[in-house]
Parts: structure tokens; sequence; C-alpha cells
């Protein structure tokens, strides 16, 4: 027998095991009316009345519904409301500025846009067929629930998510995870961290960010409770964890070091001492990070890797028993590799000194874009763009990136995007941007500029330029200026002899 894997397989199970349970303590302070707390029998009933609402507006299964919004239990819901029914959820990264949210819009052919209260003003001029503001307006139109939605013929090789991801092209590409990609990631990840019904989950991890990971889904499946954060403080993290006895968290490297500092001024024991496991990705963090984890927080360290593309996890790594007499110093050694394959997947190193990976997890492809897809999968295997080595236990570690992405605070960010849009000013004449290492954010977005002779730009004037042009995040933090830049005879930047100068002294060249 072969029943089809997908997204409705986690809120139905607890729908059937939890219904009185609480599911979700959605975020109190946020522009839309919170929907409070909400039991998993309300959840699976605000889901089903969503895909019924989507039957109402002529929203065929296979047409996509984009939703711009920071964490909330809404967003929460419909990841399983519109990808459990049929449609393909489009979760846009709230960061984006209005023409980046227009060309993702525009690219999906989304025929619905749910937009953040407060984000309404910046998307004003993004248009969409359907385009409502999250909250009481769009609940009423999108949530009929009198009505039982249509019979979804479930086929676990559907899209059910396109995630937008910035690589190594100008435009973002559209990663298609199909209910397949997403059921064995979940449940795989879930696994591996050990997920169950008494977890109690807090949301540090965008949502929209390759859908939390996928970490949402498993604590859905196992009944686990929701604590919904729509904005990240270090304090405010270290409260919420005393106040909901949160036990499980997501985050990049840069949340982690908040809590660190947030921890320092912090007023008796340490919320969640003993309990707390937090589970990080994006690059990989200081080993001092990861010892001041264990021992100032008391907090397990896990760490993962992996891509949009992939789902995203490929390995994890997480403190061993062997380990267990090891000086904390010892075992965030240990932990700061990328870790070890997880089930399912094989990982492989090439010629080259490419990361290679094979599974289940890899994505079906990118939307609309079959070029790049059969340029990232082929020989059986998805090309990362990630430089590095597999040592003799089978621990991965990423030593280089050898495409051109930058990780800033946990986010991709394409160096040729933010060049495009640097070059545009009228007094540059040449741009190069790199990732440099930087403490708080792992790889700092840099700029190396050279300007017409005459020009009075200033490093404020690339910045402000660039911020009219892309999401802040994207914006350098920093602006040298350069007579030249390195190139080949052919003319081509040789970024490599770019970064060497501020990377010396560094075994990786990834932060």
């Amino acid at each position: 027998m072969k029943v089809a894997l997908t997204v409705n397989d986690f809120l139905r199970r607890a729908e059937l095991l939890f219904p009185d349970r609480e599911a979700i303590a959605d975020e109190p302070d946020q522009p839309a009316e919170s929907w409070g707390s909400i039991t998993y029998a309300d959840m699976a009933r605000r889901a089903k009345a969503m895909a019924a609402g989507l039957d109402a507006l002529g929203i065929a299964q296979g047409e996509r519904v984009a939703m711009v919004s920071h964490n909330s239990a809404r967003l929460l819901t419909a990841l399983f409301g519109v990808s459990g029914s049929g449609r393909i959820l489009v979760p846009i990264n709230f960061r984006l500025v209005a023409d980046e949210v227009k060309y993702i819009v525009a690219h999906s052919g989304a025929r619905v846009l749910l937009v953040d209260p407060e984000l309404e003003e910046a998307m004003a001029d993004v248009e969409c067929e359907m385009k409502w503001t999250i909250g009481e307006q769009s609940d009423a139109i999108l949530m009929k629930f009198d009505t039982e939605p249509e019979p979804w013929d479930a086929d676990e090789d559907a899209t059910a998510t396109i995630n937008y991801t910035s690589g190594t092209t100008a435009r973002p590409k559209g990663v298609q995870l199909t209910h397949r990609n997403i059921w064995l990631n979940a449940s795989v990840f879930g696994w591996h961290a050990g997920v169950g019904d008494r977890d109690v989950y807090l949301h540090t991890l965008p949502q929209f960010h390759c859908n939390g990971w996928g970490m949402l889904y498993a604590v859905t499946g196992m009944g686990g409770k929701h604590v919904i954060q729509r904005k990240i403080d270090g304090a405010e993290i270290l409260r919420r964890v005393d106040e909901h006895g949160i036990t499980l968290m997501c985050g990049a490297p840069a949340v982690l070091n908040m809590i660190l500092d947030a921890a320092a001024d912090w007023d008796g024991p340490i919320p969640g001492s003993g309990r707390v496991r937090i589970v990080v990705a994006g690059a990989p963090p200081p080993t001092v990070t990861i010892e001041r984890c264990m021992t100032e927080l008391g907090w397990e360290f896990i760490q993962i890797y992996g891509l949009t593309e992939t789902t995203p996890v490929l390995t994890m790594n997480r403190l061993r028993p062997e380990w267990d007499d090891l000086s904390p110093a010892e075992q965030a050694v240990r932990l700061n590799r990328a870790g070890a394959p997880v089930i399912g997947c094989t990982m492989a190193v090439d010629q080259e000194g490419e990361v290679l990976a094979r599974g289940n997890m890899v994505m079906e492809g990118y939307w609309d874009q079959p070029d790049q897809t059969a340029a990232s999968i082929k020989d059986g295997f998805f090309h990362t763009g990630d430089g590095g080595f597999i040592d003799e236990g089978n621990y991965v570690t990423i030593a280089d990136r050898k495409k051109d992405v930058i990780i800033s605070g946990g986010e991709n960010v394409s160096s040729i995007e933010v060049e495009d849009a640097i070059f545009q000013h009228p007094d540059v004449t040449e741009v190069a941007v790199i990732g440099i290492p930087d403490e708080k954010w792992g790889e700092l977005v840099t700029a190396l500029v050279v300007t017409a002779d005459g020009s009075d730009l200033t490093e404020q004037g690339v910045i402000t330029w660039t911020k009219q042009k892309l999401a802040g995040y994207k914006c350098p933090k920093r602006v040298e200026f350069r007579d030249e830049l390195a190139r080949t005879a052919t003319g081509k930047l040789q970024k490599f002899k770019l970064r060497e100068p501020f990377w010396e002294g560094h075994d990786r060249k990834v932060n």
C-alpha cells in the first residue's frame, strides 16, 4: 500500500489525538487582531475554513497564494490550509522592499496576496489580482466556516510551497518544495532533534524561511505547543522561555548572540537552563559562542546544515555520549562542524571541493527556471555551491563558499544582486560585493567601490542609494573605495583576492 505523504498528516494527527490541547499562543502584540490561544481542534477548523474560502474565491488547486508576513498564527495555519488543500503557498520574506515583492508575485503567478498590516503602506504599489491586509478583513473573506472545503486528490509530488531564495543570480529563485520533500524533512528533523508531545516551541525563526525549516510541521505532528514571537529581541526571548516553559527553538547564530548578550544582564537564573535545546543554522558560529551557549545559558546546542533547496536539513551535529567526558571547550570544537548526514541523506565532495547532497529532501526544482535546475541537480546529486570536506567520522565541515552568496544573520544575500543595485548609481564605475567576517552577523555585506573621477560619493551615500532598491539586510554595512579591483586578464573579478585580506588568520572562509 502506498498513501500520499502530505502536510495534512501532521495537523490531522494533532487534531485527532490532542483536540483540546493548546496548539498556538499567538503573538499578543501585533497590528492585526491576535488569535490569542487556540486549540488543535480550532487550528484544524481554521485551516479547513481557509481552504473553503479559497474555493469560494475560485482559486484552483495548483494556483499560488502569496503571503508577506511576520511570524503569526495565521501564517502558521496557512502552511496547512493553503498547501493542504492542493494550492501552493508562497511565503515571502517580510524584509524585502516593494520591487522585490513585485517580482516574486509576478514570477510565481500568485492570484492572491496577503500583506502584514505593518507593511501595508510599503507594499501599496504591489499589485495582485486579489490583495488584502492580514487581519479581520482577510479572515472575513478567506475563512468560510460554514462550508466544507472541496476534496483534494492528495499527491505527495505536488508542489506545496515556493520559497524564494537569493543565490547566484541577480533575481531570487523560486524553490519548489513538494509535500514529500516537506513530510520527510519534518519527520527526519523531528526524529533527530527528539521532538515530542511535551515540547513547547518558540518561533524565533521566521516562518517564511524554508517554512520555519520544517520544524513547525514536526512540532504540530507531535502535538507540541507553538509560541509565536513576531519580532526578535534577546531579552524578550528569555522572558518567553520563562513564561511559557519553552523547550525548543531554532535560529541563526545572530539570534543566539542576542540571547547571550541579554543573558549577561538577566537578573536571576537563566530561564530554560537544563531544559532548552536551540537548533542553529545559517553559518557555523565560533566555538566560543557554542561553549557560552552550553556554559552560560545551560542550553543544548544543536547545529544543522542545509539550504532552502534541500528543505533544508542535510546534516546535524548534536552532543554524543562519546563526548560526555570532554570539556565544554572540547565539545564546542566538535559541535562546530556542520554535522553528519541525517537519515536518508548521502553527502559527498567532488574533485573541486564542492559539497554535494543526495536524498528525498532535494527540491523538485526552481519554479519556471529549468536551466537553473539542471545546473544545480546533475549526475544524481544537488550541488550546494559550498566548499568543504568530510572527515573520517563522516562529519561535514563547510570551509568555503563557491557561490556568490553571503550569509548575514542567517539570510542569504546574492552579491550579484547587491552589485547590480550599487552599479546603477551614476558615480559608480566598478563594484564588488563580498562577505567579510563579523562577530555579530557572521558575515558583513561589504562593497568595494570604484567611482568616476571627481565624484564625492561617500560610504553613507552608497548605503542610502542601495536601501532604495533592496531589503535592508542585503545592503552593504561597510563600503571601501578603491582605485581599481583585482581582475583576470579577461576582465573577470577575482573575488578570492579581494576577500583574502579580510579572512587572513581564519581557518575557514565562511563565518
